[in-house]
């Protein structure tokens, strides 16, 4: 008799758990199915070179939309191979760009917390934008690898929609990158 009823209430627990846990099971089957579209704001189109000299003025190219017109933060977050994750920058948008936005971010990338990279230094920069609510667009990420020897760095042709006239510059990204300790492998020649 006791294994039963311990039996019927780790089931009875078991169950309460899983309703809890995945609350859609709980709800009434009413054949209306829940909205399941991100609330936010959407990156639509991007692009940005994936190569320069350390110094670099680099600029990330960005058309987004928000249908509940509030989009307010852009979010930059930067890896660096062999150093991390920096802390996130911040660019607080203009109230003409909370519906709709096209341009660019720019960053100079000459760094006063470094004096110079290494060559082929690689990091990875992760786009995104907030609304006043909270919510996050989706992240278009960015790969970009330091190369002295990189022609005519900045004659490049934009892709729509970004070939149409003068972008605004929508901020600066400001981070500082730092040169990474590499200990001994820093003496070594390879």
């Amino acid at each position: 008799m006791k294994a039963r009823k311990f039996l019927w209430l780790s089931s009875l627990s078991l169950a309460l758990i899983l309703f809890n846990v995945y609350p859609v099971w709980s709800q009434p089957l009413t054949g209306v199915q829940p909205n399941l579209e991100a609330k936010g704001p959407v990156i639509t189109h991007s692009f940005a070179v994936e190569e320069g000299y350390y110094g670099y003025i680099w600029k990330i190219y960005i058309e987004a939309d928000d249908p509940s017109d509030d989009m307010y933060k852009i979010a930059s977050v930067v890896d660096q191979v062999g150093y991390g994750h920096y802390p996130t920058d911040w660019i607080t948008l203009k109230p003409q760009y909370r519906h709709h936005l096209k341009g660019y971010l720019q960053w100079n990338t000459f760094s006063s917390a470094a004096t110079y990279l290494k060559e082929w230094t690689q990091i990875t920069l992760k786009v995104s934008i907030f609304d006043k609510a909270g919510n996050e667009s989706n992240v278009v990420v960015f790969p970009f690898s330091f190369e002295s020897g990189v022609k005519e760095q900045y004659n490049y042709a934009l892709p729509p929609p970004f070939d149409q006239g003068d972008l605004p510059r929508l901020g600066h990204i400001m981070i500082e990158l730092t040169q990474p300790d590499y200990g001994d492998l820093d003496h070594r020649m390879f």
